[in-house]
């Protein structure tokens, strides 16, 4: 069964649901089993959720019995493990919330359900989404389904979203939820060859989403080409009174605008993201977006995000700042696991809880979040950084002035081994290309484009204006079709 329908985009297996030539239950079954088998390879999903699955795929035949398919009916989705599951374990790929089952739905996945999503499984990630390689995660390591063509070593799929791109590169779902702060959608679709999306900040509501930086957090979208991410983009979005950040506006036409013509538009390339430290592939595979965005009748622009080199430094003020605070709540009394020995008094029993349940990283940013947060170091690091946040989103209101979308590399680099880059600050500069749309609060997509001298994925990213999502799919249409990118 797997054979027959690997390869093929949604709309032509719901077209084989609909004419009855497949069940519900066949599809979801063929991916379950193709999950099973793939799991114990690249560890992308911490569970999965076969019952419950096979439970929606049943409720997904009677409504296409009845005529009455949804959107994305019994399409197989893996979910990221930041995002409540009510009745199905959830927990954000900590020891702190190994035990939490949540009593509630995410308005994300409640949405994707309402549309016929079918949930195969939760996606590993990294611990609390904090990290780009997906190697932070207390149930191990996310593998990257590819592998260079030089080396045997097993790569980093990128984080933090890592196992919800690697359940889609591997053929063990047919989409995927991840979240995005800094760039945890875009960068682990880079590196696994698939298409990455993370929609304008409100756009998604956050609701029942386990928060790292709330005013970065935004949820995101993968799948193998642009139409299928267009496809869950619609379903999930839209306004939700639970999120004070959710703004009321309509969901984006998304599908409607692929493939549509962008003669007369512009491209902007900025040239802060032209660095030295850029792979060759990805820089000839960027002019050559340049080229094919000319021949569809596009004009390239060259523009300025002059404050472009502070957003990094800003991103991690304000990010771990947030993580500090949002992660205050686990103490080992309300909810997650307690960690305690006799006699302990309240005092070390949180200490005990935080101090065994945290992995390194998380360690790590709520240290650095404190410290930034503190009295004596408030003005001179969060404050400030709040202002150079306003000073690099006025630059992208200024460039989209002159510009329709903005083109520059998703990556500095193709994905790397597990355990090259030893140290955060290393890892940090993973994010250099992604924070700064993130801290704008912008919709981007990375879209594949081919491959590395050595056979690993390449993807370039597109940023487009706030509530810009239109745009983003029409011109990554063009992309998509020029690159033809095989997997």
């Amino acid at each position: 069964m797997m054979q027959e329908i690997k390869g093929l985009p949604y709309h032509k297996i719901k077209q084989l649901l609909i004419d009855k030539e497949l069940s519900a239950m066949e599809l979801t079954n063929a991916y379950i089993e193709a999950a099973e088998v793939a799991n114990k390879k690249y560890n992308a999903y911490r569970e999965i959720t076969a019952e419950y699955a096979l439970n929606q795929a049943k409720a997904s035949q009677e409504r296409i019995d009845r005529g009455q398919a949804l959107k994305i009916e019994a399409m197989p989705i893996g979910v990221k493990d930041n995002y409540c599951t009510k009745g199905v374990l959830t927990t954000a790929c900590s020891r702190m919330l190994e035990n939490f089952i949540p009593g509630y739905e995410s308005t994300v996945t409640n949405k994707l359900f309402s549309s016929g999503g079918i949930m195969i499984g939760k996606a590993n990630m990294d611990e609390f989404a904090m990290g780009s390689s997906n190697t932070n995660s207390y149930f191990g390591d996310v593998i990257n389904p590819y592998k260079a063509s030089d080396s045997d070593r097993d790569l980093v799929a990128g984080g933090s979203s890592g196992g919800s791109a690697a359940a889609v590169a591997a053929d063990m779902c047919l989409g995927s939820l991840g979240s995005d702060t800094g760039g945890s959608v875009r960068l682990p679709a880079a590196f696994t060859g698939t298409v990455g999306v993370k929609p304008t900040y409100g756009r998604c509501s956050r609701y029942g989403i386990i928060a790292f930086a709330s005013s970065l957090d935004q949820a995101g979208v993968f799948a193998h080409n642009v139409t299928d991410a267009g496809l869950i983009l619609e379903s999930i979005s839209g306004f939700d009174e639970n999120d004070s950040t959710s703004k009321d506006i309509a969901s984006p036409d998304v599908l409607n605008n692929i493939g549509k013509s962008i003669k007369g538009m512009k491209v902007g390339i900025p040239k802060e993201y032209q660095k030295d430290n850029v792979n060759q592939a990805i820089v000839d595979y960027l002019e050559k977006a340049k080229q094919w965005f000319i021949d569809a009748g596009a004009e390239i622009v060259n523009i300025s995000l002059p404050h472009t080199d502070y957003a990094l430094a800003t991103y991690y003020i304000i990010a771990t700042a947030e993580a500090a605070s949002n992660l205050a709540r686990y103490d080992g009394v309300r909810y997650g696991v307690r960690v305690e020995e006799q006699g302990d008094n309240f005092q070390d029993m949180i200490e005990r809880t935080r101090g065994e349940c945290f992995g390194a990283e998380v360690k790590r940013r709520i240290i650095s979040g404190t410290y930034v947060l503190s009295a004596s170091h408030f003005g001179d690091y969060y404050q400030k950084a709040q202002k150079v946040r306003r000073l690099i989103a006025n630059d992208f209101t200024s460039a989209f002035e002159k510009v329709d979308v903005i083109l520059t590399p998703t990556t500095s680099n193709p994905a790397f081994a597990i355990g090259e880059k030893l140290s955060p600050i290393e890892m940090y500069n993973n994010d250099s290309f992604t924070v700064p749309a993130s801290l704008a609060g912008l919709p981007c997509m990375s879209v594949p484009v081919g491959f590395s001298h050595n056979k690993l994925p390449i993807g370039i990213q597109l940023i487009a204006k706030s509530y810009g999502e239109e745009n983003l799919f029409k011109f990554a249409s063009v992309i998509e079709k020029s690159a033809d990118f095989k997997s």
